[in-house]
């Protein structure tokens, strides 16, 4: 059950760390990663939905046993990400930048079903 409750913990910690600072710096990504963000409601509305998730994951981390079936959607949510910036970085439609991110997703999201795996299995000595 730790392991569940520290892997939920240290993602949405690393999330919110990720994402926030976001909110200030579409001119910046522009700037970055060209052409300029033409339709800002998405940008914002992926930075809303991903923070929004990142609260679900530190709320999960609280009580994995009681929330463990929301850890299959945490999985999805890392792994459709994932997936898509490895097709997008194959294609050359992004940076090498974005897919470290991915990749770091994709771990989580290893994590995220290894916890599942385990708090399914847990004993009264691993809470």
């Amino acid at each position: 059950m730790n392991f569940a409750k520290w892997v939920f913990r240290i993602a949405g910690i690393y999330g919110l760390i990720v994402l926030v600072p976001m909110y200030f710096t579409e001119s910046q990504f522009s700037r970055d990663f060209p052409p300029a963000i033409t339709h800002p409601e998405l940008y914002y509305g992926f930075i809303g939905v991903a923070v929004s998730w990142q609260i679900l994951f530190l709320l999960l981390s609280r009580d994995p046993r009681r929330y463990r079936l929301l850890m299959l959607p945490a999985f999805l949510e890392k792994a459709t990400y994932s997936i898509a910036v490895v097709w997008l970085f194959v294609q050359q439609r992004t940076a090498g930048v974005v897919l470290g991110f991915a990749i770091m997703d994709s771990i989580f999201g290893v994590l995220f079903l290894i916890a599942f795996w385990r708090t399914g299995h847990a004993t009264t000595l691993d809470s």
